[in-house]
């Protein structure tokens, strides 16, 4: 591939980043696309002016160097590039915006430790190895049956390594991938690697995937891991008291779905009295809205191309109310936990539209707290790796986590106190 061509590819992976295409049949090329492209734009842009570089030097002796139709389309995409890496460097203030807003000025000052300036800045090194995503000091315990089965029903437990550890806060944390796809070892890493450091218990956890096992059987599982870790996280040093839930994607539907169903029969047959409540969760670009309850077509067209035929195994014209039971949306009440809701406003996959009308449906009904960060410009799956956005998000929802435990040991204390 030629200089010219390398360029326009460079060209068309920015633009889409921009402005994703549309439709239904381009929303799963212009997320990969998109995604790569928005969250890796420093190695892009790097790639592309070594690649000018050796086009204006190297090359330019021979015939046809230097190419200008190449070298206009990479300063186009260097433009374009540069405006993603400034969209991804505000993320950073806007987050933080977000959580001031959400949980007042002061809120850190309500923190033991709060983070130092060196703990908010991210450093270069760790965005040029974004895949890179273990701690030294961490140490996990992998492969823990939940529940009797084989590999889907195991769990990873992370959590400092070398430290004595009593009544610790514990994150659950539940992997993405359509309901179709994914495993334990996948996603949420940078969270659960970054609480781990700061003292906390992070439970990630597999479970079965459609369509082999349909819908519920996913949120089944996750209710169990949850049982699960009530029932068994003190031996790890977690406190069971204290469960927060997260996950992106389907991730973040079955995190939010289970949030909003302590104790809901259907999804935990056999299990019924087990208390599987949370006292807060943090859901990833979700899907909350199964059934079409919002009238927006992406949300309709997810429904009856994807999850009726590969996640349900039923006909939504028939079983609409098995759609409308599964969708978050429509379990929003006033005894929701507290939320901290993230999204990206150029989401190809789950339309933003989804996010926003869960985040008005809790303002509504909740008596919690509920914390919303939309990030323009932004893909799905924008934390899955060590990008510049992704630090400074997981280091915002690190900030709300403390916060939120302070808050809940504080009322903890009160309550025993009258």
């Amino acid at each position: 591939m030629g200089y010219l061509r390398r360029q326009l590819v460079t060209a068309a992976l920015t633009a889409n980043a921009v402005r994703p295409l549309g439709g239904r049949y381009a929303s799963v090329p212009a997320f990969f696309a998109g995604w790569l492209a928005s969250e890796l734009a420093p190695q892009l842009l790097a790639a592309s002016a070594l690649d000018t570089a050796a086009e204006l030097t190297v090359r330019r002796r021979k015939p046809g160097h230097p190419d200008r139709t190449g070298l206009l389309l990479a300063g186009a995409a260097t433009a374009g590039l540069g405006y993603l890496i400034i969209n991804a460097t505000r993320s950073a203030t806007h987050v933080e915006t977000t959580l001031r807003d959400g949980l007042g000025a002061d809120y850190l000052d309500e923190l033991e430790e709060p983070p130092g300036p060196e703990d908010l800045k991210t450093p270069l090194r760790e965005i040029a190895r974004p895949f890179k995503l273990t701690k030294p000091d961490v140490e996990v315990i992998r492969d823990i049956n939940y529940t009797a089965g084989g590999k889907r029903a195991r769990l990873d437990i992370y959590r400092p390594k070398g430290v004595d550890l009593e009544n610790a806060p514990v994150l659950v944390q539940v992997h993405g991938g359509g309901w179709t796809i994914g495993t334990k070892e996948q996603q949420g890493l940078l969270l659960m690697n970054r609480m781990a450091e700061r003292g906390w218990v992070c439970v990630a956890m597999n479970y079965r995937l459609a369509p082999k096992h349909p819908f519920p059987a996913q949120i089944v599982d996750v209710k169990k891991a949850i049982a699960w870790t009530r029932a068994n996280i003190a031996s790890y040093g977690g406190d069971p008291a204290y469960l927060v839930i997260t996950g992106g994607s389907a991730g973040g539907h079955l995190a939010a779905l289970a949030a909003l169903t302590p104790g809901e029969a259907e999804y935990q047959p056999g299990f019924e009295s087990a208390d599987t409540s949370v006292a807060g969760c943090v859901p990833f670009y979700g899907v909350y809205d199964l059934a079409g309850i919002t009238g927006d077509k992406a949300a309709t067209d997810l429904r009856d191309y994807f999850l009726g035929p590969r996640v349900f195994k039923k006909d939504p014209r028939t079983h609409l109310d098995d759609f409308v039971k599964a969708s978050p949306l429509a379990h929003v009440s006033p005894d929701a936990p507290d939320f901290f809701v993230l999204h990206g406003a150029n989401d190809s996959l789950v339309h933003v539209a989804q996010a926003r009308a869960f985040v008005d449906a809790l303002k509504r009904e909740s008596k919690a707290t509920v914390t919303y960060a939309e990030f323009p410009g932004t893909q799905h799956a924008f934390e899955v790796f060590g990008s510049i956005r992704s630090h400074h998000v997981i280091k915002a929802v690190e900030r709300w986590l403390l916060h939120h435990h302070t808050r809940w040991v504080g009322a903890q204390r009160e309550q025993d106190a009258s």
